[in-house]
């Protein structure tokens, strides 16, 4: 257990004004924003030629252009302040491609970009971002594509495992856990010179 208040205020992150919203609610409540983590995403897996282009609307909006919005907002706190830490949840397609995942990659790709964008801009304050890269973690985007295995014939366990050595090493799934230990290391004061970095947290994926 932890002291301290917490607020909850819902929205569409693919609404720039609905984000606009979310943050008054956040400085009414606690008076100024301290430390952003852009964490939410969705996907969609197909053939470039068959992705609906709804769909790569939808991703993009929500996977990068939600991350721009949401640190345009934050910066004037952190830097009103001189201290502040973005931590972008990207991913190990921000660094490389997957098949029927463009929408997906190209977003986390931007993201990597924009972390760098954003670093350097903040580089002679206490702002600091960074970007964590996860691979495989069980999550509602990773169990879809486990229950697409299991409906053609896999049992949960052969596909899980196929999953995991198709990409990760380790054969092992990343834990929320770990990436949010990782999160909390970047906003303390030990990563005060961390900045721009893509940290990778994949189970030896990008090590192939």
């Amino acid at each position: 257990r932890h002291d301290g208040r917490i607020g909850y205020h819902a929205a569409d992150l693919a609404d720039p004004a609905q984000i606009e919203a979310l943050f008054d609610y956040a400085r009414r409540e606690f008076g100024r924003v301290d430390i952003l983590v852009n964490n939410a995403g969705i996907q969609h897996v197909a053939p470039l030629q068959d992705f609906p282009a709804e769909r790569w609307d939808a991703i993009l909006a929500l996977n990068l252009s939600a991350v721009f919005h949401c640190t345009r907002l934050a910066l004037p706190d952190m830097r009103a302040q001189d201290w502040g830490r973005i931590v972008n949840i990207a991913s190990v397609h921000g660094s490389v491609g997957s098949l029927g995942k463009a929408a997906y990659v190209a977003a986390k790709h931007g993201v990597l970009g924009l972390t760098k964008v954003v670093a350097l801009e903040t580089a002679l304050s206490g702002v600091t971002c960074n970007a964590i890269c996860p691979g495989w973690v069980l999550t509602p985007l990773v169990q879809r594509q486990i229950d697409a295995r299991i409906a053609a014939g896999e049992s949960p366990e052969q596909a899980r495992t196929a999953l995991l050595a198709e990409k990760q090493p380790s054969q092992a799934f990343v834990t929320p856990q770990q990436l949010g230990e990782l999160a909390l290391f970047l906003c303390s004061p030990a990563a005060q010179q961390v900045r721009g970095a893509a940290w990778n947290i994949d189970g030896g994926w990008l090590a192939q």
